[in-house]
């Protein structure tokens, strides 16, 4: 617990209203979207870089933990503040300073949300790729601390691919300026990327400087219905055989096509037990030629339905289905556990076998979809959240899970992170020696354990 007096301190350092002790506040601001939650004993909300600096050295000179969020939407519990402490919300540094075409790079502020700097972009014929299903909640700070990826990152990386440089609060206060506004950049340690995905447990990124690409004239799209799973691997394959690389191949299971037929009514998801959606982005030419070429080869395959898209407009219809698979399963009233495996890509029609026997043996609905491209499937374990027995009896279906994933050589996470929730299974998806490393990166540059405490790392 933080002592009073040193509340009054911290507010005189800080502008009027950028820090709070009210109840209300630190409800908001005490988890995300999994079910635990923790108070912190403050909130600190500032809108500079200069303001961020003053709370962290106040934080590190008193040891008091310090917790950053951006927009609180993540699945893992990433930003509950689990010490106590400040939570420090980042969601007032909302500037785009510069988007430059000549230099094709934009800078920003951590709180700026990603769909906002998208269409900034957009604006100006440039492109932003990294598209997170939440692209039009979560923040760009938040995007760069779990390197988040989405459906385009078949084509174009996930979000370290796009960091050119950071602005990094370290945790006794001192501001650093990493990497560079150049697309190559190879002067000593790449250490602007150390921070991306280090979940705010290494330093606090302030600013960023991003790369941009050019704006892709043309898009077109196949949404594709199958009578089975085998079918949707094999499609899957076809495509990729044949020499293609669509920006995006995403896959849905029957669980989540119920679901998601009960919830917008579409009539063509009837019977429908996997799903594709295959877009193409490029020339206007070459793409209409290409995606033709990929509905005739997944015509061979049998597909219950073949629907096309052309442009942005037509393929934004096919990817609102996409959008509404989250909330359809909500809509069940039961609380998913989404678990944000990879799998190696041979390793789909596995996975999707594996979830089904895994839903038999343990009871609990199991909804599987995303991007098939590179084997991130978002595997969404059901439960009530209320019944406390039923919660802790996921744990088994989970552990299930992660220990076959670990076994076919995939990962437990690769977008959402580690944060509270696989803090359990990280000694299982890490060596000792890789831990050990981990270790002494956060000693170094976080010698008194107050960034984010109480995560994967121990103090």
């Amino acid at each position: 617990m933080i002592r009073p007096v040193s509340f009054a301190k911290l507010k005189r350092l800080l502008a009027a209203g950028d820090f709070s002790t009210d109840l209300k506040v630190r409800q908001a601001h005490a988890g995300d979207k999994w079910f635990a939650a923790n108070l912190p004993d403050a909130v600190a909300l500032p809108r500079t870089t200069r303001a961020v600096a003053q709370i962290v050295r106040f934080a590190y000179e008193n040891k008091i933990p310090l917790t950053a969020r951006g927009a609180g939407i993540g699945y893992v519990g990433g930003c509950v503040p689990a010490k106590g402490g400040i939570a420090l919300s980042l969601a007032r540094m909302t500037r785009i300073k510069e988007i430059n075409a000549n230099d094709f790079v934009a800078v920003v502020e951590p709180g700026v949300i990603t769909k906002v700097l998208q269409d900034a972009c957009e604006e100006k014929n440039l492109f932003y790729p990294p598209d997170p299903a939440s692209r039009a909640d979560c923040s760009l700070g938040g995007n760069i601390v779990t390197n988040a990826g989405g459906p385009r990152c078949l084509k174009y990386g996930v979000t370290r691919d796009y960091v050119l440089g950071l602005e990094v609060v370290l945790s006794d206060g001192t501001v650093v300026k990493l990497g560079s506004r150049t697309h190559k950049n190879k002067t000593g340690f790449e250490l602007a990327r150390l921070f991306v995905g280090s979940e705010g447990m290494l330093g606090i990124v302030t600013e960023a400087t991003l790369k941009l690409l050019p704006l892709p004239p043309y898009r077109a799209a196949l949404s594709v219905g199958f009578n089975s799973m085998k079918s949707a691997a094999q499609a899957i394959r076809t495509i990729f055989q044949a020499g293609f690389l669509p920006c995006a191949v995403e896959v849905a299971d029957a669980f989540t096509l119920r679901a998601a037929e009960k919830r917008t009514g579409n009539s063509s998801l009837a019977g429908c037990n996997a799903h594709l959606i295959v877009e193409l982005d490029g020339q206007e030419k070459s793409v209409r030629s290409e995606i033709k070429m990929i509905q005739q080869l997944l015509a061979g395959i049998k597909p219950l339905f073949v629907q096309h898209a052309f442009g942005a407009s037509g393929c934004e219809t096919i990817w609102q289905l996409r959008r509404e698979f989250s909330y359809g399963l909500r809509d069940t009233g039961l609380k998913k556990l989404n678990q944000d495996i990879v799998v190696p890509r041979g390793r789909l029609e596995d996975l999707f076998s594996f979830a089904g026997r895994l839903q038999k043996k343990h009871g609990f609905p199991i909804a599987c979809f995303g991007h098939a491209g590179d084997g991130n499937i978002h595997v969404n374990v059901m439960i009530n959240a209320n019944d406390p027995k039923e919660v802790e009896r996921s744990t088994g279906a989970l552990d299930e899970l992660f220990k076959q994933v670990l076994a076919w050589n995939g990962v437990i996470t690769g977008e959402h992170g580690i944060g509270l929730a696989k803090k359990p299974w990280w000694p299982l998806a890490m060596s000792p020696e890789a831990r050990h490393l981990h270790q002494i990166v956060k000693d170094a540059l976080d010698p008194r354990g107050i960034l984010n405490p109480g995560k994967f790392l121990e103090e």
